[in-house]
């Protein structure tokens, strides 16, 4: 089994394709980016998905106050936000912390339980440098997320072994658009793969 967590959810129609695809985790940007909502539209978005999968806060270099915001509002099962950010963090926001680890920049020397792998920039469609994802892989839950799609998704379990893997702008028709075709394409392109090992 992989977790296949989908990130940029920003209509309803994208959360419920992604409900029905069987998805692990829906991601909502909070971050610069096409993808972005407010807490407010996150948590009504979110609502059908509450205790079917788990709902992620994706954020990058926030502010304390922008944490404390969707922390209140938007009360994620989980908080994504870069390495570098670990300050702004409140202790409860740290309790649920994804911690991005991005492979142009070095590594901390001791990993926590889980983290995200990705590549320089998030949501661009760029690959990750599987070859670093797959030694991190073993020694902690290893997300893979960076230029992941239905065609490739296969190819990356094989190569690194993560936890799981992560999708955005490989499930979208265009930018910021999510395609229920391409949602259910993807899943079931991570779970036929695992379902290998």
């Amino acid at each position: 089994m992989v977790f296949v967590k989908l990130c940029g959810m920003n209509s309803e129609a994208a959360v419920a394709a992604a409900l029905e695809a069987g998805a692990d985790a829906l991601g909502f940007v909070f971050a610069p980016s096409v993808r972005r909502v407010s807490p407010a539209e996150a948590r009504r978005l979110a609502a059908p998905a509450r205790g079917r999968a788990s709902c992620v806060a994706v954020m990058l270099h926030p502010t304390a106050a922008e944490v404390g915001e969707v922390m209140q509002q938007f009360a994620p099962d989980a908080l994504q936000t870069d390495w570098s950010d670990e300050a702004v963090l409140s202790a409860e926001a740290r309790r649920i912390w994804w911690p991005v680890l991005r492979s142009d920049r070095a590594l901390p020397l001791s990993l926590p339980a889980r983290v995200l792998f990705e590549g320089p920039v998030s949501g661009a469609g760029e690959a990750a440098d599987w070859t670093m994802a797959r030694s991190l892989a073993s020694t902690t839950q290893l997300i893979l997320a960076g230029g992941l799609h239905s065609g490739n998704v296969a190819t990356a379990i094989r190569a690194v072994q993560p936890f799981g893997v992560d999708v955005s702008s490989g499930i979208e028709s265009e930018p910021g658009r999510k395609c229920a075709t391409r949602i259910h394409e993807f899943v079931r392109a991570a779970r036929a793969a695992a379902a290998e090992k």
